[in-house]
């Protein structure tokens, strides 16, 4: 449930309006578009030209590049959610002969599969997609740079094998796909392979002179599904909210969060910058908030789309120059801006509607060791562990049904949490992972692993 979306006060209006202005200025962009979202819905946006009386609005195109990516990752993880594949499978077990096909579709997806970043040849980008009409021409003789699994290369080939993956188990071209199974459900009506009027005009800017040129638009061909994409800012601003929220129509909202956990070793620079990648989704700790989301750059045009769950907001930038703001700092920008000034309130505290008695008797503090936790019942039967205070190993468990649960995340992520009872039916600890969790410190006739003390705690001797 989201809270009911209010308007934003007009000194944060101000604030954000002075921050794309000056990226404007700065940056040197013909045009910028940006939009902000909070609790799934639009809440502002604003436009600066170089035209008078000419500002873009909501509807007006503009290619998005490498924010395709996360588009094609959501049409993957669907097929694995049909049971269609399994994100450890080999492509070659789905799409053979490739060359690359040793790579699984998570290495892929996390841009770990070892590929080249980049086609052989012209450059891609700004060449006919006919110049490159099958796979073998997008990836060359020698597709790989790295051994796969090693380290996170981003690759735009290995997003080319990803639509056509889509395309070998869906029986139909990418964007037919993808027009059904996102962009209709979640009425993105102005995203598309090919420009729509109105759209904006490629341009760029002479990096020491006040001029401009006009940047040649080409179709991506066979590279479609890494960067083919145009698309408004109310069109993303609905994506943002999708991904931050789920629609079951389209995907839901633990495969979502799947996609924005980290699924790539970070190379030194980025653990220094806090950047990271999941599935199709790009990570960044900024002004102590995780954000996920994705970057887009083609000839004429930089995107950015940037959400944070915890904070239920998201942001969209896009621009008509070649190179000029830095997008992604913009669009975190937006979104810190909002989060500062006005931050969310969050909902009503209300108590559980069903509770199993026998999570209750599981409820309060445990002691691995010396160290206190706490157990406390969540919704639909779900547990969570965690310190008192501080920080320390944290995680939510799912029930199974027979009595014991699944860790989602933190530390225990896919270890099983149960309880052990004592032959009269009360519960004599827990165990969880093989740690075994008391009701007191160490305490005596607990299977504690090395056992206990006999004598027990005891002052320091004299």
């Amino acid at each position: 449930m989201t809270s009911p979306v209010e308007e934003l006060l007009p000194a944060t209006r101000r604030a954000l309006l002075h921050r794309i202005a000056v990226a404007q200025t700065e940056g040197r962009t013909p045009s910028l578009v940006a939009a902000v979202v909070r609790g799934g819905k639009p809440v502002w946006s604003e436009a600066r030209t170089c035209v008078d009386g000419h500002a873009p609005d909501l509807d007006v195109q503009y290619r998005i590049g490498s924010i395709t990516k996360t588009f094609t990752a959501v049409l993957v993880m669907r097929l694995r959610d049909e049971g269609l594949l399994d994100l450890g499978d080999p492509l070659d077990k789905h799409l053979p002969g490739t060359g690359a096909g040793e790579a699984t579709i998570a290495e892929l997806l996390a841009h770990t599969g070892g590929l080249a970043a980049e086609s052989p040849g012209p450059w891609w980008e700004r060449t006919p997609g006919s110049l490159r009409p099958e796979l073998a021409d997008v990836l060359g003789e020698q597709p790989l740079r790295h051994p796969v699994g090693r380290r996170h290369h981003y690759s735009n080939p290995g997003y080319t094998l990803l639509g056509a993956l889509v395309e070998r188990l869906r029986g139909a071209p990418w964007e037919e796909v993808l027009r059904a199974e996102i962009l209709e459900p979640l009425d993105l009506r102005r995203t598309s392979g090919a420009p729509q009027s109105p759209h904006a005009g490629g341009w760029a800017v002479h990096p020491w002179a006040d001029v401009m040129m006009p940047e040649p638009l080409e179709d991506l061909g066979r590279m479609a599904a890494a960067g083919q994409l145009w698309s408004t800012a109310g069109d993303l601003a609905r994506f943002a909210a999708f991904l931050t929220h789920g629609d079951e129509r389209v995907l839901g909202s633990e495969s979502l969060l799947e996609m924005r956990t980290p699924a790539a070793p970070a190379e030194t620079s980025e653990l220094a910058s806090g950047t990271g990648y999941g599935l199709g989704l790009q990570l960044q700790l900024r002004d102590g908030r995780v954000l996920a989301g994705h970057s887009g750059s083609l000839p004429g045009f930089l995107a950015n789309l940037v959400f944070s769950p915890e904070e239920d907001l998201g942001a969209v930038v896009l621009t008509n120059c070649t190179s000029g703001p830095a997008v992604s700092l913009v669009a975190a920008d937006l979104l810190r801006i909002v989060a500062e000034a006005e931050p969310r309130i969050p909902e009503p505290w209300r108590p559980l509607t069903e509770l199993d008695d026998s999570l209750l008797e599981l409820a309060g503090p445990w002691y691995w060791g010396t160290a206190t936790v706490a157990l406390r019942p969540s919704s639909e039967g779900g547990l969570s562990l965690g310190p008192l205070e501080g920080a320390g190993r944290r995680s939510r468990f799912r029930a199974n049904g027979d009595g014991t649960w699944t860790g989602l995340d933190g530390y225990y992520a896919g270890e099983l949490l149960r309880a052990v009872r004592r032959p009269d039916g009360t519960v004599s600890h827990l165990d969880l992972g093989s740690f075994v969790f008391t009701r007191e410190p160490y305490e005596k006739g607990a299977p504690v692993p090395g056992g206990v003390d006999p004598e027990g705690w005891r002052p320091l001797p004299r």
